[in-house]
């Protein structure tokens, strides 16, 4: 699986607006999943959202989408073959899907580093599972949730085929390793991470 994180923090980089007009809370009710349009039509997704709100998870949900990109846009190396097969007539397809996730506790990330640190250990339990066709991007972004501030991460999780079958499944696979990695807890902040904090603030 290729796995990879960033920080987009100000710069008009998009902020997550957690409690936006269509927000459902699956912490609280998990019986509105079939609410959500995405998670009605992608079983995967439908069983990574209960996961990611469930009571062993550190995390809640703000919003997700499911769509299919252009697979050139991929950085999947699988692409180079599956480009090859192309040249018969048969276009490789994609199919990608994002989470807006924040922790339980506090409903944001205070700090940016908490979250950073979080996405690095997220990225390091995925990282060495054998797995093709699928990518995964942790992206800390500044989030809002109602009255406090703070950030929060989008999860942008893809999987790609010969077809839009196989890239469904492709993703479907992605979503359960995701779905079974979720770390216990959200990372508390270190004394490396606040140094680090309190030197990009000075």
């Amino acid at each position: 699986m290729e796995t990879d994180w960033e920080v987009e923090v100000g710069g008009g980089a998009p902020v997550i607006e957690a409690l936006w007009p269509g927000f459902i809370d699956l912490r609280c009710s998990p019986e509105l999943l079939g609410e959500i349009a995405e998670a009605a039509v992608f079983p995967a997704l439908a069983d990574l959202l209960l996961a990611l709100n469930g009571p062993a998870s550190p995390l809640w949900t703000a919003k997700c989408d499911l769509w299919e990109p252009d697979p050139a846009e991929l950085a999947i190396p699988e692409l180079t073959s599956l480009a090859a097969v192309s040249n018969t007539g048969v276009q490789p397809a994609a199919v990608a899907c994002y989470v807006d996730l924040l922790p339980v506790e506090g409903r944001v990330f205070a700090q940016w580093p908490q979250a950073e640190q979080f996405c690095r250990e997220w990225i390091a339990r995925l990282g060495p599972l054998p797995l093709s066709n699928c990518r995964v991007d942790l992206i800390v972004r500044q989030a809002l949730a109602g009255e406090v501030e703070g950030f929060g991460v989008t999860a942008y999780l893809s999987g790609m085929g010969k077809d839009r079958s196989t890239a469904a499944k492709a993703l479907s696979v992605a979503l359960a390793a995701f779905a079974g990695s979720i770390p216990a807890s959200a990372a508390p902040i270190t004394a490396a991470a606040k140094l680090q904090w309190k030197s990009v603030g000075e």
